[in-house]
This record gives C-alpha cells, structure tokens and sequence, in this order.
C-alpha cells in the first residue's frame, strides 16, 4: 500500500472512531462543543476541529445520540451543552465490546502474526 493512502485509511479510521470518543467523554459529563475540541485536542491522533465537531454534533443529535441544554456561561453568550441519551450510552456500550474484538484481532495479527 502507498504511504498516501495509508494515511487516508487512518484518517477513515480516525473518522469512524471520532463519534464513540466524543460519547465516551460525554458518559463523564456533560460538554459544550469547544471543551470536546479541546479535550480531543489533547492527543494529536484523536484532534479534531470545530469544523468536524459541529458537524458531527449535529449528527448525533439528530440520530438520538445526544441530546442538548442551553445554560449561561460566565464569560460570554449562553452555551449549548450536549449530553449522552439512552441511546448514546447504549451505543457506546456496544462499540466499546465491538472495539476490544476489533483491537485484540489486529493487535493479533500486527504484533504476532495471529488472529
């Protein structure tokens, strides 16, 4: 494979996986949109803008995903706060079981060889 388009099919991956780490930080609490770019700024595989985080906001609240509040923020116009659904948490349960399978199977055949 070429070094371009492995670089393209880890950012697919990136892309697949970005979802559930935005539900897994909203399983602690509940966020506005720039705490989630910051958060997922902290590890540069996982950084994503606000130009991918609103969008993708959006989806998932309109999958049911995620629901939101609007509370005031101490320092400028009122913030829109996203929280897990029951059927956000219920998904991320799911992916988290999927994900382990997945991981342990590539792990599997990347550092020994095996499935």
């Amino acid at each position: 494979m070429e070094p371009g388009r492995a670089r393209k099919s880890m950012s697919e991956l990136r892309r697949g996986t970005v979802a559930f780490c935005v539900l897994a930080l909203l399983d602690v609490r509940e966020r506005y949109a720039v705490e989630l770019v910051s958060e997922l700024a902290a590890s540069d595989t996982l950084a994503a803008g606000q130009g991918t985080i609103y969008p993708l906001l959006s989806r998932l609240r309109s999958d049911g995903l995620v629901s939101t509040t609007w509370q005031e923020s101490p320092s400028g116009p009122p913030r829109r706060y996203y929280r897990l659904t029951d059927s956000g948490a219920a998904a991320l349960v799911a992916f988290r079981q999927e994900w382990s399978r997945f991981r342990d199977a590539v792990d599997g055949l990347l550092l020994e060889g095996r499935i």
